[in-house]
């Protein structure tokens, strides 16, 4: 007779949990050391469907992960690659942007646009490229906290596009110790 045994939680000698399980198959460690800048847990997302808006309005691009720290003291440092591509449609300028929102707050990015000068009206000019933003986050909470990216043209007839041609963008959060 073969047994299985379930757990939802593993916890140190000091009864903090160490290794918890969402229910779904999915762990998350949680170190227990304690001292300051001691990386606690690690959350790691990815997005890989293309995400277009031709509007100077910031929408979703679909990369976003949350965390749940454990301490108010503790800081959530994250990371984010994310390719993109700009494309001219009029003009002498295309350009873009991508933020990094905590929630519904902007904590990085918006007033830094990526531009391409054409030096032409000609319509077939565009850039590729990789938008790595890197914050350390100071949420002062135990409530869950979703990062996400959001992205949003330069000027009409311009056009941002994140994850194309189905490129692979990724977000991490890291748990730091304060």
């Amino acid at each position: 007779m073969t047994s299985i045994l379930k757990v939802d939680e593993i916890q140190d000698s000091g009864g903090n949990a160490i290794i918890t399980s969402d229910g779904a198959g999915n762990f998350t460690y949680t170190a227990g050391a304690t001292g300051m800048g001691k990386v606690l847990q690690v959350v790691q997302a990815t997005h890989a469907t293309q995400v277009v808006n031709n509007t100077t309005t910031y929408a979703d691009s679909g990369l976003t992960a949350s965390i749940t720290p454990i301490s108010t003291s503790n800081k959530i440092l994250v990371l984010v690659n994310q390719p993109f591509l700009i494309t001219h449609v009029g003009g002498t300028i295309a350009g873009g942007a991508i933020r990094l929102m905590r929630d519904t707050t902007v904590i990085l990015g918006g007033d830094e646009r990526f531009e391409l000068f054409v030096g032409t009206t000609a319509s077939d000019a565009a850039m590729y490229g990789r938008n790595n933003l890197t914050y350390l986050d100071s949420p002062s909470t135990t409530s869950t906290q979703t990062y996400k990216t959001q992205l949003a043209r330069y000027q009409a007839g311009d056009e941002m596009v994140t994850s194309p041609s189905s490129m692979e963008a990724t977000i991490i959060l890291m748990e730091v110790s304060g």
